[in-house]
């Protein structure tokens, strides 16, 4: 396997290849400092895993894995982040599979092209491209949430320019603000312009509101209880949102929301009322996973609604975004958590003050 990576930092290179030796990886790392040495090693070499610093010389990181993407479509993409570059994850994540910290430490490299690999496995299953192929009409992508993504990646973004794109869709306006004069948000006083909203609700609620209004408007699965399944999706998704710290949070509560988006098509396993898989066809959750591929939400969002019924298949060694999809879901829906994941990674002591959580939104929406 040929690795490039691309960095300031020389001294990195031969640290990872010794440690990866270690481990007994045998990879061929490749290190370039610039950009444009980067592309031409690309462009005449089969790489199957590109690293990238967030600035390294003469491309912003993002454009460079992009670039990169054009000529290796399969090949990993990692970004590495240093604790001032933290506000740049969640754009970081349009271009790479997995975000690592910098500087980069062989087990992690590892762990994530591991995981990578193992989702490509999953979502490039022939019966389940034959299985979603079949169908007659699949979700379309959310394009107002895509919209708003783009816009908040600007960290100059106004709050005014968000207003424009909501009010771009009456019906989503409304909504904004008739969650916005909620009890929850009001603090007594009434909004009603979009802007005011925008403020209050915030980029993070904001964003997932949407999302959630725009891919449970409508589906072509008539066994399933949208409204039903809406209000678990919000609520998982509030849950998910604390059980993570940083931008961790924001994927947790994104692919959270997006859980059980699978459902919604027809030919494919659910859950019924009693928590257990009924149906023909693949399962839920991966023919899910495989629509949000399709949207091109970021790599984490997907491997955690893949996993989220399963998240000791994900390859993270600790407890990360699928499993907190995994325990907020379970938790709102009142089915059963999977303890002995929870022991694995260590964090089985926490469940009480979880349950606590879980009551405390599911009482507030009673």
């Amino acid at each position: 396997m040929i690795v490039l990576i691309v960095g300031r930092d020389a001294s990195q290179s031969e640290g990872v290849e010794s440690a990866l030796s270690d481990l007994g990886v045998d990879w061929k790392i490749k290190f370039v400092a610039d950009a444009s040495a980067a592309l031409s090693y690309a462009q005449a070499n089969p790489i199957e895993v590109v690293v990238a610093e967030m600035r390294p010389i003469g491309m912003e990181g993002t454009a460079l894995l992009d670039r990169v993407k054009s000529h290796h479509p399969e090949a990993a993409r990692i970004m590495l982040l240093d604790e001032t570059e933290e506000s740049q994850a969640m754009r970081a994540l349009s271009s790479a599979h997995r975000l690592l910290n910098k500087p980069l430490r062989a087990e992690e490299l590892l762990e994530a092209v591991e995981g990578i690999s193992e989702l490509h496995e999953i979502l490039n299953s022939p019966e389940l491209k034959a299985a979603v192929g079949k169908l007659d009409k699949l979700p379309p992508p959310p394009k107002l949430y895509l919209a708003l993504t783009r816009a908040l990646d600007d960290p100059n973004v106004s709050p005014a320019s968000l207003a424009t794109l909501i009010q771009q869709d009456p019906a989503m306006a409304a909504k904004v603000l008739r969650l916005c004069n909620s009890a929850y948000f009001s603090g007594g006083r009434t909004i009603t312009d979009i802007r005011t909203a925008v403020i209050r609700l915030g980029q993070q609620i904001l964003r997932r509101m949407v999302l959630a209004t725009e891919v449970f408007a409508d589906s072509t699965n008539s066994k399933v209880d949208r409204d039903a399944m809406r209000r678990r999706a919000l609520l998982s998704s509030q849950l998910a949102s604390k059980l993570l710290a940083g931008s961790s949070s924001e994927l947790a509560g994104t692919a959270a929301l997006l859980a059980e988006v699978g459902m919604l098509l027809p030919g494919v396993k659910i859950l019924n009322k009693d928590g257990e898989l009924e149906g023909e066809g693949p399962h839920y959750a991966e023919a899910g996973a495989y629509i949000l591929g399709m949207w091109g939400l970021p790599m984490p969002i997907v491997e955690a609604v893949a996993n989220h019924q399963q998240p000791g298949r994900s390859n993270a060694r600790g407890f990360w975004v699928p499993g907190a999809v995994h325990v907020a879901r379970a938790l709102i829906a009142q089915q059963p958590l999977d303890e002995n994941y929870l022991s694995q990674v260590g964090m089985a002591d926490k469940l009480p003050a979880w349950q606590k959580l879980a009551e405390d939104l599911l009482g507030a929406e009673e």
